[in-house]
């Protein structure tokens, strides 16, 4: 039986908590999906799969449900700490072939940054399984006009979660998700 995702949505959430392990599950809220048996997989986004709306995929989810998604997640909980968590993807040309998805999470960076070092992370696996050739040493912003140009890349997003930790000291989690449906 082939499990291949026909629908993907993105999501993202932030939860604060004197619990760590409650802090996730209230980020999990804040993102909508609270109520899935989530599996994480790797990277690959699927031929043929459409992009939906967060509302329309929320809609689609039944609680208890097992669902795959890519997350990216971090934890802080030290005061004023800058954390972000990041979901890049890039989609090729040819709807025939995959695309690839990135995870990224860090600390100290804005959530503009981590979400475009996702988008450049996914778009350079993408480029370098389609035998692109570019210049490594360019800057995001350089190698996105790259990719958009040729006649692989169709195109590139990102979605990002950032968040000051918490000043009294509380876990502050952000997570960030690919999620995929049958």
């Amino acid at each position: 039986m082939d499990m291949i995702p026909t629908k993907m949505f993105f999501t993202k959430g932030v939860g604060i908590h004197e619990d760590k392990l409650a802090s996730f599950e209230l980020a999990l809220r804040r993102a909508g999906i609270e109520k899935c048996n989530l599996v994480y997989v790797s990277s690959i986004f699927p031929s043929q799969c459409k992009i939906i709306s967060k509302e329309k995929g929320l809609s689609l989810i039944k609680p208890g449900q097992i669902t795959y998604c890519v997350m990216s997640k971090n934890q802080t909980n030290e005061p004023n700490r800058l954390i972000s968590a990041a979901i890049g993807l890039a989609v090729p040309k040819d709807r025939k072939s995959y695309g690839y998805i990135s995870e990224y999470h860090s600390f100290g960076e804005t959530a503009r940054k981590s979400g475009d070092y996702a988008e450049d992370l996914a778009a350079t696996m993408l480029a370098t399984t389609l035998g692109l050739q570019f210049d490594p040493d360019l800057a995001w912003d350089a190698r996105r006009q790259v990719y958009k140009t040729s006649k692989y890349i169709f195109k590139t997003r990102n979605i990002c979660q950032s968040a000051e930790g918490n000043k009294h000291g509380k876990w502050t989690t952000v997570i960030a998700a690919a999620v995929m449906l049958f």
